[in-house]
């Protein structure tokens, strides 16, 4: 059963797992004002390499308050922050021509040279206008604000998760930084949901398909991110260099600790080299860090948390195949509902195109008792699958029969058991000759027991 918001967040980092080297101290504090204090409409323009040197932070919401659209104000942002990106590297690449002379510098050139005085290379101001070191970072202040709400909602069950597999519970925090707990997040290269699950490697812990994406799924995934991380932790032996190859990759981290003959993660992030630790890996243990730091005081940061308008649910394994409006109307809710509550269903599912397949956890509201019940005086399961679903122009439509992904290893006799259908009847069914053979992710109709 999921507990409501408001739950106790994680103790504090009692055991150790979770070093703070002073060589990190940088990073954790900026990526807290990045979480806390700086708006998703500001800016702020620094150095990739060390955090400390801000150059300036852009603001925005006047825009927002004058009503700007988000559209205008997002291509607004993006233009003004390349201006001055471009400006900031003109004061710099200016620094390196005088060679060190401050006659003649205006505030803010000295204010930028006052940044270096401690580095005595010649060619600092050179490297620091590289493309690779001068950045920007927009706030995060309302998306972890939300995110935190939500994750609230979802970590009491978390956290029993994590226990169970007996690690330690402040990894819970790390879709905080994954995804800001956006539960519906899709990234570029097509990541997925809270812990932002790749689909290779979602589909080794998780169901990933047309019907179903468990990636989407906070409790489901939250099982596979417990599997995953404990699998690199067996590897790796530490939780920073663990927490850091959830986004670099276990090859890489091992391959750092190699060449570097070291598994310290302050070393690892100042010194190492590869082509692919990049800004994001390099921040990635310090996030963590500073999201656990801003959970564990929220209060220190936000007056209130808004509402994550998440009911109590709780979770119920179906026995067979169902269409949501019938799933909808047993749990005592409506489809939108049930829909919210169950985010790994995709779109053929939620609009009644195909059914909800046998297996899935169903996530129905706490208040709709008696779901089982009623779903086991359904006459036959056909009556559950082949439900009718309204068209448009108020014609009736019979919606898909159940289908069924194929698994590596499976065959068809192993599935026709499962289902408790003929080997024949499956054969016919999907016009399979005798020695046809099952792929990885075909899918199969399953056709009526009888």
């Amino acid at each position: 059963m999921l507990a409501l918001a408001g739950a106790p967040a994680a103790r504090a980092d009692e055991s150790g797992a979770f070093p703070r080297p002073a060589q990190l101290e940088a990073q954790v504090r900026f990526w807290r004002k990045i979480f806390a204090e700086y708006s998703t409409h500001q800016v702020v323009l620094h150095d990739a390499l060390d955090l400390n040197k801000v150059y300036g932070v852009l603001d925005f919401r006047q825009h927002v308050d004058d009503g700007m659209s988000d559209a205008d104000l997002d291509h607004l942002q993006r233009v003004e922050t390349d201006i001055e990106l471009e400006r900031v590297r003109t004061i710099l690449l200016r620094l390196h021509t005088l060679g060190g002379a401050t006659d003649g510098l205006t505030a803010e050139e000295r204010k930028i040279y006052d940044l270096y005085k401690d580095d005595p290379a010649d060619d600092r101001f050179l490297q620091a206008a590289s493309d690779k070191r001068l950045r920007s970072q927009r706030g995060l202040r309302e998306k972890f604000a939300h995110g935190l709400a939500v994750a609230r909602h979802y970590w009491p069950e978390m956290e029993r998760i994590f226990r169970e597999e007996g690690l330690p519970t402040e990894l819970t925090r790390l879709p905080l930084v994954e995804s800001c707990f956006n539960v519906m997040a899709y990234s570029k290269v097509g990541a997925a949901g809270i812990w932002q699950f790749m689909p290779s490697t979602g589909r080794r812990f998780l169901d990933v398909g047309r019907a179903v994406d468990e990636r989407r799924d906070p409790i489901a995934s939250t099982r596979a991110a417990a599997r995953f991380l404990r699998e690199m932790h067996d590897n790796l032996d530490t939780w920073p260099l663990t927490i850091t190859a959830y986004n670099h990759g276990p090859a890489g981290i091992a391959r750092a600790v190699r060449e570097l003959g070291t598994a310290d993660i302050g070393t690892i992030v100042r010194d190492y080299r590869g082509s692919a630790f990049g800004f994001a890996s390099r921040n990635f243990y310090a996030e963590f860090l500073a999201a656990v730091d801003v959970a564990q005081h929220w209060q220190d940061h936000f007056e209130t948390l808004p509402a994550c308008g998440i009911p109590s649910s709780r979770e119920v394994r179906l026995e067979r195949a169902v269409g949501i409006e019938v799933a909808a109307r047993l749990a005592g809710t409506d489809r939108d509902t049930l829909a919210d509550l169950n985010p790994a269903l995709m779109r053929p599912v939620t609009d009644g195109k195909c059914a909800i397949p046998r297996g899935y956890r169903l996530r129905v509201p706490e208040s709709g008792r008696g779901f089982e019940v009623r779903l086991a005086q359904l006459g036959a399961e056909s009556d559950a699958v082949r439900e009718t679903a309204p068209h448009r122009d108020g014609v009736r439509l019979r919606t898909a029969a159940l289908t069924y992904r194929v698994r590596s290893g499976q065959s068809l006799e192993h599935i026709a058991k499962h289902h408790k259908v003929s080997v024949a009847a499956l054969r016919k069914a999907n016009g399979l000759g005798k020695v046809a053979r099952l792929k990885p992710g075909q899918r199969l109709r399953i056709p009526r027991s009888t």
